[in-house]
């Protein structure tokens, strides 16, 4: 019998172990760093696909965005379900205001997926495209060309998506090629843009964005699904301030496989590389 309590025991107190790691890793998760793996190459060449990188969460304060949406399988858990006790009226608990020209993860405003883009808009600015050249408030963005963005056209991360190529088509293995533009924003931070071709996402209409909502793209202007499209016909359009996670400060490690585990396609030269 002393056996049998010794052996519950053990069991209960593996149980308690267990128990206490998860709650210790989701308050970690969700007061300090989420990590998010790049699943898509729409903020190219700054960001790639397979990318590694946390999540920094005490960047701009909490919201109920801030907990994370638990999602196994057809069984979900949603961010609101948790925090819902902050949520509404863009409410933020210590909260500070982003920078124009961060990479911010956010919460999309209708699906509640995570996305991951550029803060091009703040709240009161006026936004447009005209011929591939972004304006803020009417005054063209400066852009300086810098060279040729190159990557292998194959099937890339675990969904197997195939680059779009300014030079296409381009066969399997052979070399998927875009223009690259250093963009510099009003206040000063520069960062890398593609250009595919010439195609709608060029020429908008005039955004004016809300009190409270900010306007978001990705680099790979041509393959971005972003704040240029409405929410009404599946895209980001203006997101609320609660719905920011955290801001994008450094990839730790990358793989150009399927799988973050398959070690030897890590791609050495992106360990603890800097997001500009």
């Amino acid at each position: 019998m002393a056996k049998k309590d010794k052996k519950d025991s053990g069991l209960v107190e593996t149980i308690k172990t267990v128990v206490y790691a998860l709650l210790i890793a989701g308050v970690f998760r969700t007061l300090f760093f989420q990590p998010f793996w790049i699943p898509s190459g729409s903020m190219k060449d700054t960001l790639l696909i397979g990318d590694f990188l946390f999540v920094n969460k005490m960047a701009y304060g909490y919201s109920y965005a801030s907990c994370p949406t638990v999602r196994l399988g057809g069984f979900v858990i949603d961010a609101k379900d948790i925090c819902g006790f902050i949520d509404g009226d863009n409410t933020r608990i210590m909260a500070s205001d982003p920078e124009r020209g961060d990479v911010i993860v956010f919460r999309h405003p209708v699906s509640g997926m995570d996305y991951v883009k550029r803060l091009i808009g703040l709240p009161g600015d006026t936004v447009q495209v005209k011929q591939g050249l972004l304006y803020i408030n009417n005054k063209p963005v400066q852009v300086a060309d810098a060279g040729v963005f190159e990557e292998l056209a194959e099937p890339q991360g675990p969904q197997g998506l195939r680059p779009r190529c300014e030079n296409g088509p381009v066969g399997t293995g052979g070399i998927c090629k875009k223009s690259r533009q250093t963009e510099t924003l009003p206040n000063g931070v520069s960062h890398d843009v593609l250009n595919i071709g010439n195609q709608q996402s060029d020429h908008t209409p005039v955004y004016t964005v809300p009190a409270g909502h900010y306007f978001f793209m990705g680099d790979n202007r041509d393959n971005s699904t972003d704040s240029r499209v409405p929410q009404t016909v599946g895209g980001v359009g203006y997101v609320p301030f609660e719905n920011l996670i955290g801001r994008a400060d450094r990839i730790m490690f990358s793989s150009a496989g399927r799988s973050l585990f398959a070690f030897w396609t890590w791609r050495s030269d992106r360990f603890f590389k800097g997001i500009e």
